[in-house]
């Protein structure tokens, strides 16, 4: 199996910036393919990034169009983790952030991770 914890979350006020990190164990973590989700107060979990394996020619990302240019997701193979870079953060960015993983394949679908964290919190707000 395989273990995720989130760190990195706060308050921070409107245009500024948070870096979110998961360490992953239990399982080598280039073989996952990562995503991160949030969960605002009052809605479902919704989609952010995505990260697929690293291969020959890198990992490719993929952005939840509310975020896209705002957030940028990487991996640190030797480190087991994940980030979430972001800035000019508004205030419909609080929620609940979850990164979460699986072996297959990328997937914006939160029904297709198995794998999750615990989540940490991220407040924006003047």
């Amino acid at each position: 199996q395989v273990q995720l914890v989130e760190s990195g979350g706060g308050l921070v006020q409107p245009g500024g910036s948070l870096n979110l990190s998961c360490v992953a164990s239990g399982r080598p973590f280039r073989d996952l393919y990562m995503g991160w989700f949030r969960q605002r107060p009052g809605s479902e979990r919704e989609f952010v990034a995505a990260i697929t394996k690293s291969g020959k020619n890198g990992a490719l990302t993929y952005y939840a169009q509310p975020v896209k240019g705002r957030v940028r997701i990487a991996r640190d193979d030797a480190k087991s983790t994940l980030y979430l870079q972001m800035n000019s953060l508004k205030p419909e960015d609080t929620a609940v952030y979850y990164c979460a993983g699986n072996s297959d394949y990328y997937a914006s679908n939160l029904d297709a991770y198995y794998y999750w964290g615990q989540g940490t919190q991220v407040a924006v707000s003047s």
